[in-house]
Parts: C-alpha cells; sequence; structure tokens
C-alpha cells in the first residue's frame, strides 16, 4: 500500500510510526556527529525541514528514562532505535551506537509570535516549564542538592524570575550532567521567532536582551555541553544575541556544507514525483517550486511541493500563503528609492550584484536597502548565484534573483499593492492597453494622473520626479509579462534605452521610452523632443529589428515637478 504522504508533521516519531512518506534525511545525524564545532546554527527559511530535522536528531541522541530507576542511580533508558530501522544512518556502525545515549534538552519557539512582551515572556516561561517538566526525573535523583532540586520546583511551578528563566538552559544542562554521567546535547528550533515578533511590535529590546542571556548562558563557556544545534530563519548578528559564543559555527543558505539537508533535492524529487504516479511536466514542477540554491545544490520547496502532490498536482501558491508576509511586504512598500531599484531590477532578471550578508541586524533593515535585500534573501524570497568574494571592498558578492513562479506572485501581489494605493487597478490596467495599442492620447491622459497620486503614494520630493519612472516600470513587468518581454536601462544600437517592451508576438507594437528630467530652464517640448532624437540617433530600436518585430513606436517622456508631457513617433519599419 502506498504511503500517506503527511503536511506540517514534524515530528518525526509521528511521521516514521504512522508509516508516512519520509525522504531520508537521516545522513544529517551523522554529519551533525562528526561536525567539529561546539554549536551549531542553521538559518534556512520557514518550512524547509529544520523542525523535522531537530526532531529527528532528538529521537536519535537521547536517551529515554525509565523514572524508577534514577532514585537508585541507576539511569536506565529504554530506545527509539525502532525508528531509524531500514534508514541509511542505520547502516553506519559507528554512528548508530550513538543512538540513545545523550540527555537532551529541547525547546521550540517557533510559535512564539505574541504581541507584547508580557504575553512573549509568559510563553516562553510555558516552554520552559514544559521542558523542566519533562525532566522532572531529576527531582527523585540522588545527584542533586537539595537548593538545585528547589530550582527546579520554581520553574516547574512557574514561580521563578526572570533572571532565574535567563539562566534555565545552563541550569538544566549541568543538572542533567550530575544525573546522566554524561552531558547533554541542545537542541533549539526556531530560535528567531519571538524575535522577528519583537521587531514587528516594539519590544525587540526587551526580548534580545532575554536571548542574549538565554542562549548566552546555556551555551557560552558551558562545561556540562556537549553540543548544541540550533535552528532559525536568520542568523541575528553575533553583536546582538550571541555575544561571547566563539564556539558558534553558522551554516547559511550560501555554505555547501549541509546543503542537501533542508529542502528537496532533485533525485528526491524524482523519486517523490515517480512514487505518486505524476506523469505530467516535470519542468513545469520546476518553474513554480524549484529555484533556490542552497550551497552547490538546486533546492525544491518542500512544504510547496508536498502540497502540489496532496492537492492532486494542481499548480498554485503554497509556501507563501503559510504567512502573512507582513514583515516582507511592509519593508518593500515602505523602502527607499534605491530598495524599489533594487527590487524592480530583480523582478526583471537583470544581472546584478549585492552585498551578501548574513548578519542580519533588524534595527538596519527600515533604512539600509541592502540589509533589506539580504532579509529577502535568507527569508527565502530571493535566492543567490555565483557568490565570490571581492577583494577591494572585502565583501561577498552575489546575483539575486527571484526562485521561481510561486514566490514571483508574492512579489506581483505588492507591486499592485502599491498601484492600488496610487492608481484605480482599472485605470492602470487601461493606460497600459492604450499605450500598448498605440492611443497615446489616451494614455497620455491616464499617465499624467497617475505621476499625480504616485507623488503622493511614494512620497517623492518634487525636483525627483524622474523617480516616477521605476514605479511605472515596476508595473508594466507585472501587468504586461504575458504578452511583452519588459527591459529597462540594457544596451541596444550606440547606447542604453530606458525601457523597451518587446511583444512575443512579432506583429504586435514593440515600444522603445525615453525619460526625461527637465531642467529649470528648458521645456517639457524640447526635452520630449530631444528625448526622441536620441532614441533615433543612438539606434535603440536595433533589438527590436533583430527580432523582426517592425512596428515600432518611440515615445519621449519629460517630467517637469509634477508636470508630464508625451511625444510620440510611430511607423513601420521604423
Amino acid at each position: 500500500m502506498r504511503k500517506e504522504l503527511s503536511i506540517g508533521t514534524s515530528d518525526f516519531k509521528e511521521l516514521i510510526e504512522n508509516n508516512f512518506y519520509f525522504a531520508d534525511k537521516s545522513l544529517f545525524i551523522k554529519e551533525i556527529i562528526k561536525s567539529g564545532a561546539k554549536v551549531v546554527l542553521f538559518p534556512r527559511p520557514r518550512r524547509f525541514g529544520k523542525t523535522l530535522n531537530i526532531s529527528m536528531l532528538q529521537y536519535f541522541f537521547e536517551k529515554t528514562m525509565n523514572v524508577p530507576y534514577v532514585a537508585s542511580g541507576q539511569v536506565r533508558g529504554d530506545s527509539n532505535r525502532h525508528l531509524f530501522k531500514d534508514l541509511k544512518i542505520e547502516k553506519d556502525k559507528e554512528c548508530i551506537e550513538q543512538q540513545g545515549q545523550y540527555p537532551v534538552v529541547f525547546f521550540t519557539f517557533k510559535d512564539v509570535k505574541e504581541e507584547n512582551w508580557a504575553n512573549t515572556f509568559e510563553k516562553i516561561r510555558d516552554i520552559i516549564f514544559a521542558e523542566f517538566n519533562r525532566h522532572k526525573y531529576l527531582l527523585k535523583s540522588n545527584s542533586l542538592d537539595v537548593y538545585e532540586k528547589e530550582y527546579c520546583k520554581k520553574i516547574i511551578n512557574n514561580s521563578g524570575t526572570q533572571v532565574d528563566y535567563e539562566n534555565s538552559l545552563k541550569k538544566l544542562t549541568e543538572y542533567l550532567t550530575k544525573c546522566h554521567k554524561k552531558k547533554p546535547i541542545i537542541l533549539i528550533d526556531e530560535y528567531d521567532s519571538p524575535i522577528t515578533a519583537g521587531y514587528l511590535n516594539n519590544f525587540y529590546s526587551q526580548i534580545i536582551d532575554f536571548m542574549r542571556g538565554f542562549l548566552c548562558g546555556g551555551l557560552k563557556d558551558n562545561k556540562y555541553l556537549e553540543k548544541a544545534v540550533i535552528t532559525g530563519v536568520l542568523k541575528i548578528a553575533k553583536e546582538s544575541i550571541f555575544s561571547g559564543v566563539n564556539n558558534l559555527e553558522v551554516y547559511s543558505i550560501s555554505d555547501e556544507k549541509f546543503s542537501e539537508f533542508f529542502g528537496f533535492l532533485q533525485e528526491e524529487i524524482d523519486e517523490l514525483l515517480k512514487y505518486y504516479n505524476f506523469d505530467g511536466d516535470v519542468e513545469e514542477v520546476k518553474h513554480w517550486y524549484d529555484g533556490y540554491n542552497f550551497g552547490n545544490n538546486r533546492i525544491y520547496n518542500p512544504w510547496s511541493i508536498i502540497s502540489f502532490i496532496r492537492k492532486d498536482f494542481k499548480f498554485s501558491v503554497y509556501w507563501v500563503n503559510t504567512s502573512d508576509n507582513k514583515l516582507i511586504r511592509d519593508l518593500i512598500t515602505k523602502g527607499d528609492h534605491k530598495l524599489k531599484k533594487d527590487i524592480e531590477e530583480i523582478v526583471a532578471n537583470k544581472k546584478n550584484k549585492h552585498v551578501i550578508n548574513d548578519n542580519i541586524v533588524f534595527t538596519d533593515i527600515e533604512h539600509i536597502s541592502e540589509a533589506t535585500i539580504n532579509l529577502l534573501l535568507f527569508s527565502g524570497y530571493l535566492t543567490v548565484s555565483d557568490i565570490q568574494y571581492d577583494n577591494i571592498e572585502k565583501v561577498n558578492l552575489g546575483n539575486l534573483s527571484i526562485p521561481n513562479e510561486e514566490i514571483a506572485s508574492l512579489y506581483n501581489n505588492i507591486i499592485m499593492y502599491w498601484f492600488k494605493r496610487s492608481i484605480d487597478t482599472d485605470d492602470y490596467k487601461s493606460m497600459l492597453d492604450n499605450l500598448i495599442n498605440g492611443n497615446i492620447k489616451e494614455f497620455t491622459k491616464y499617465f499624467n494622473n497617475f505621476v499625480l497620486s504616485s507623488f503622493s503614494c511614494f512620497d517623492l520630493p518634487e525636483n525627483q520626479s524622474e523617480k516616477v519612472y521605476h514605479a511605472f516600470v515596476l508595473g508594466m513587468l507585472i501587468s504586461l509579462n504575458k504578452d511583452y518581454l519588459v527591459k529597462s536601462n540594457r544596451e541596444s544600437g550606440f547606447g542604453r534605452y530606458d525601457v523597451m517592451l518587446i511583444p512575443k508576438n512579432k506583429n504586435k507594437l514593440g515600444v522603445v521610452i525615453e525619460f526625461k528630467k527637465t531642467e529649470e530652464s528648458e521645456t517639457l517640448e524640447h526635452a520630449t523632443k530631444e528625448a526622441l532624437e536620441q532614441i533615433q540617433a543612438r539606434g535603440y530600436a536595433q533589438e527590436l529589428k533583430d527580432l523582426e518585430i517592425n512596428n515600432i513606436l518611440f515615445l519621449g517622456i519629460a517630467f517637469k515637478g509634477k508636470q508630464v508631457q508625451i511625444l510620440s513617433e510611430n511607423n513601420k519599419n521604423i
């Protein structure tokens, strides 16, 4: 009988014992064992298998307790060995000997997304309580002193102070070491979830202070620690939260090591689709859900591909809809001109070089474009290729792009959100329809209204009116992409045009647009004529001609403050 494909099951034991389909990532355990790092952090986008991998580590390493034997000092446990039967890790005799041999401390903060610090702290206290309660056999251990048991009782009774809870990770590792005569392994899942909530809801400093004390206490120079594995979406800058944790090794999406263990590889997708009898277009599946570059591996979004199969192979947006994307939308829509220009270039699939920095400082992202771009990258809304170190700037540079069709839909929605704020959607469609049909008089009317409303939307000073062009191009990229290839600032002839619309049907109208910011002493009429002359003189239409597109429209658009004038020249066989 064919195995069921589970969505959202992040408990490894539940997955295996219920005989759900499992893409065998068990060699992740071997790599963790081999790793020389004391503390390992894996930043990965949400729903890429982090929690399932952490759960697998817990069931592999943890010695399950038989409580009656604790008091007598006979720390004896049962085993979860059956969970790893027939998995790849079982074949490694050296690794499998470590199964069920360690005490484990496990915390997951993935659901801590409260709107204020009081509720956040209460939820964190509950999580810490649950882990102490899971190890309440410590209260019967002869290895702990009376005051140590009293501390455990404070946590279990929810009567501790904030300082008690900040120290709880270190204290628990100490008590487990005394009881088991073996150092524990710490597993922390989605450590940054409450930090992101703190940033969004204005209690960032409070959550940072708490998490710094909690994590540094348990990880920094802790002689009771065997190893720690931490996951999150982002690597919060070391100075913000991991200050002084010198034994920390980070493996982000740009690192080759461990890159195959989060998300699905192509061979895993091939096996998965074959198992569930998919007979459709594999290239279309790639187009929708592939496209992430983790190290040297191409990765599929696991949540999306599982949802796609469960929904009878229906292509749709799955991963994007598992979050309200508020942070992403707010950052992009409130971003400055440079950020909007960067997004325009990425949406247009232009080659670009951006600084790749996995240290996220939340206080930077509202006013530094590169910080926002990197947050988009490490959150899964962009992907990076061709990372190279720049010896001059002393930074890593990489080309950014949108991974796949599913993520492109999010940018479509965000960009259309801008235009809904600045112009009626139907009017915007009419404006573009008039442009591609060569009805320049009507197009001009709509475009003038668009400029006026966009000034209000983007809050641009009047002496920077040419920036409306970027918003205009962004809209065209989204609205016309089914029938046109929209390019901007590309070489053609003897120079670089501002915008070109290349029809996919050669019989349709091709358009070349040149924008001019009018100087104080210059008239709009003169500027538009100059724009048309520049298109002609520099042969910008050559790219269209090379594609055998002969019906070509030249458009000169000049700005002076909020005033706009448009001049066109439309001839077949220009």
